[in-house]
């Protein structure tokens, strides 16, 4: 579903809608942006970015919603989703019912306990970046790794371009092993 290097789409239908969800704090408006960004580098698709304020930024269920189009965008909040990332219980028990039937879920199985019964990616988003990168504030760009394999949305050089870009000065080399990471992890269970 990636735009190729010569800038034309295969999306699979003209609108497609992300939404990474978790708790404020675990950065999910951060990945949508980079995600966005990196989805409007990658080729002709149109993309907007959207995300919820209020009580969610002290810890409640948060959420960013990401539209990819190849028309015009003329409404960017998400309606029915095509991927949902859920970093915690609670922002999978809130918004999976927005998920499509034949959705794409992607869960952190190191926050999530009650799994639903339907077809999903279960990664250790936080574990691995815990473990594997040394630091959990990096979580959500491990999570944007999986996307980008799980999705093909866009390609892993344009996302890492983006990440770079984004990062905080000094945190580029964590970044860019968190987003590797990741997508390694998730090509993994793909297969």
């Amino acid at each position: 579903m990636a735009a190729d290097n010569k800038g034309k789409s295969d999306l699979p239908q003209n609108r497609y809608e992300i939404r990474l969800s978790g708790s404020g704090g675990q950065g999910m408006i951060f990945a949508s942006v980079v995600l966005c960004e990196a989805i409007g580098k990658a080729g002709d698709l149109n993309v907007v970015q959207s995300q919820s304020y209020g009580p969610e930024a002290r810890g409640g269920a948060s959420k960013a919603d990401v539209v990819v189009s190849t028309e015009e965008i003329y409404y960017p909040k998400a309606m029915k989703l095509d991927l949902l990332l859920a970093m915690t219980q609670e922002a999978l028990d809130r918004y999976l019912p927005d998920l499509k039937d034949d959705g794409i879920l992607i869960i952190d199985d190191s926050l999530i306990t009650q799994v639903p019964e339907r077809d999903h990616y279960a990664l250790p988003f936080t574990r691995l970046a815990r473990e594997d990168v040394g630091h959990v504030m990096v979580a959500n760009v491990v999570a944007l790794g999986a996307i980008c394999a799980i999705s093909d949305i866009v390609p892993l050089a344009t996302l890492t371009e983006a990440v770079l870009a984004r990062a905080p000065r000094g945190t580029e080399d964590r970044n860019k092993l968190a987003l590797e990471t990741g997508y390694n992890e998730a090509m993994k269970v793909k297969k």
